[in-house]
């Protein structure tokens, strides 16, 4: 479980430590394991800072809608943060989440939207848990996922409308790839991302789900969603190729740990009710050697 809650509740003794604002930032990423890259040594020094502090922005807004240590304040919690988020810039910071990303976004001169689109997401984590539709789960990972891909982007000096078209498709197919894998861990808080038109095309039902039932029709609603992610993964490809090095490196492992859960969930037979798929620390060296020579 992460432990974030003494993060959340940190109070900011000298709102002009921005050095030590920053170094509480990295301290929580250094903290928390992720399936991919954060803060990596790879960035290049100047740059780490910043990443660390949308890490640490994030971090603690995603286990504010997630972990137990916040049930009963889920959502007071994250329209505090919300809150917080508007007074940057306007006012003096109270939390150094606060210090660093204000520094961060004056610095670089980014815009706040991203940051917001990713708490209204937390949000609604906190009051919906099903889905009608397929655009209805894409409008979820445009404000969940898009948003982290596109605040890198602009950290490391990119503001091009072509390049954040490749980001999104792929920040918004490992949502999905995820999704597909945790689909019993989401499954055990009540929250199920497989849109309620799916269940219905392919004869299969939540409470189907809910009782464990792996048949052909799970199976065949399982390729339809991991070909779905498969084609925005395909859609992304181009990005790190028009990237400078080592971000595109970053980008390219990114990519390709998301190709290898939708490969592991295919050699599971899509039964990802029984068995999650993961990525182990031995099928990241294969992973990385790709990277490296960019194939």
């Amino acid at each position: 479980m992460a432990d974030t809650l003494k993060a959340y509740e940190a109070k900011l003794t000298n709102p002009s430590d921005v050095s030590g604002a920053y170094r509480f930032c990295q301290d929580l990423a250094d903290g928390h394991y992720e399936n991919f890259p954060v803060a990596s040594l790879l960035l290049p020094k100047r740059l780490r800072k910043h990443v660390a502090a949308l890490y640490a922005f994030a971090r603690i807004a995603d286990d504010m809608s997630d972990e137990p240590e916040y049930e009963g304040r889920r959502r007071e919690c994250l329209l505090n943060w919300r809150s917080m988020l508007a007074d940057t810039g306007k006012r003096p910071p109270t939390h150094p989440v606060f210090l660093a990303l204000g520094a961060t976004l004056k610095e670089l001169d980014l815009p706040k939207e991203p940051f917001d689109d990713l708490l209204s997401a937390f949000l609604q984590d906190t009051e919906k848990s099903r889905y009608a539709t397929f655009d209805e789960v894409m409008d979820y990972c445009r404000r969940s996922a898009n948003p982290v891909g596109r605040i890198v982007l602009m950290i490391h000096g990119y503001k091009d409308p072509e390049l954040f078209r490749y980001s999104d498709a792929i920040c918004t197919a490992l949502q999905l790839a995820n999704f597909w894998q945790d689909i019993s861990v989401d499954l055990k808080k009540d929250r199920v991302y497989i849109p309620d038109e799916d269940f219905k095309a392919h004869g299969y039902s939540e409470a189907d789900l809910r009782m464990g039932v792996c048949n052909e029709r799970f199976k065949n609603l399982m390729k339809f969603e991991v070909s779905r992610a498969r084609a925005l993964f395909d859609q992304g490809k181009p990005l790190p190729e028009k990237l400078r090095w080592p971000l595109s490196l970053e980008i390219r492992l990114t990519w390709y740990g998301g190709m290898q859960i939708l490969k592991l969930i295919r050699k599971l037979d899509f039964d990802t009710i029984r068995t999650r798929p993961t990525l182990k620390k031995r099928e990241w060296i294969p992973l990385v050697a790709r990277a490296l020579i960019g194939t």
